[in-house]
């Protein structure tokens, strides 16, 4: 699909990633926002249905409630996530709790067509069911990620299983993750990267230093997603100032 040059300027590749540097964080939000809204207009055109993947955290925010603000065919929105969190349904960590609130509890998207991850039922069972979710389902026509600040996307840690090889499991159960919770649920890097695009977004001063790393070549989770039309990485244009340390 590639991303939309009238929308992103001031882009650089490198390898399969290209860098679309944005001013700031409203900037990187209306980036997003008018990305996922043109992806989805194009593949109701081309194919009748949209295959959203949504990333949890705080970045996306904005741009889900900018989402809940405009008009589209919801109808054929599908909706996916890419991890969760093993807490209870209604807990406010949760990445299905924060889209709803922000917008999908208030578009008429139909409820059997948002599939949220069941990490209340544990990371071993939510596996197993999220597995399930995904047997049917093709390439994603669009995949949204963020960027930790140690590097990790999704639920992909360093020093954990991403799932990279072809043959590698759609879903990972994580039982041991970095940070609170413990356990959780991602998709694999593999599946991840089964999509017609792939977009991260990226701000916030303290993404500084992954990003320094990931464009030095450091074997981060982050650049394991590797689907054949490579990454589009929506970033505020300070993260790519050089750090100390990083070439």
């Amino acid at each position: 699909m590639g991303i939309y040059p009238n929308i992103l300027n001031n882009s650089t590749a490198s390898g399969p990633w290209r860098w679309h540097a944005v001013a700031g964080e409203s900037a990187l939000q209306q980036a997003a926002f008018e990305v996922i809204c043109a992806g989805a207009a194009q593949a109701i055109r081309e194919r009748g249905q949209f295959h959203l993947v949504l990333a949890g955290g705080n970045t996306p925010r904005a741009t889900y409630r900018a989402l809940g603000a405009t008009q589209a065919d919801w109808s054929a929105w599908h909706i996916y996530f890419g991890d969760e969190r093993c807490l209870p349904a209604v807990d406010p960590q949760r990445n299905s709790r924060m889209a709803a609130e922000a917008w999908l509890d208030g578009v008429p998207i139909p409820p059997s067509q948002v599939h949220s991850i069941p990490g209340e039922l544990g990371a071993s069972l939510a596996t197993k069911r999220y597995t399930e979710t995904l047997r049917k389902v093709g390439d994603f026509d669009l995949v949204l990620l963020g960027l930790g600040e140690d590097g990790h996307t999704a639920s992909l840690f360093s020093g954990h299983e991403w799932g990279t090889t072809p043959g590698s499991p759609d879903m990972l159960a994580v039982f041991d993750a970095p940070k609170p919770p413990r356990q959780r649920v991602s998709m694999s890097a593999a599946r991840l990267g089964r999509a017609r695009q792939v977009l991260f977004l990226v701000g916030g001063k303290t993404k500084h230093k992954a990003v320094a790393e990931w464009r030095a070549g450091k074997d981060i989770p982050a650049r394991a997603i590797m689907p054949a039309v490579g990454v589009d990485v929506l970033v505020e244009s300070t993260l790519l100032l050089p750090l100390a340390g990083y070439t």
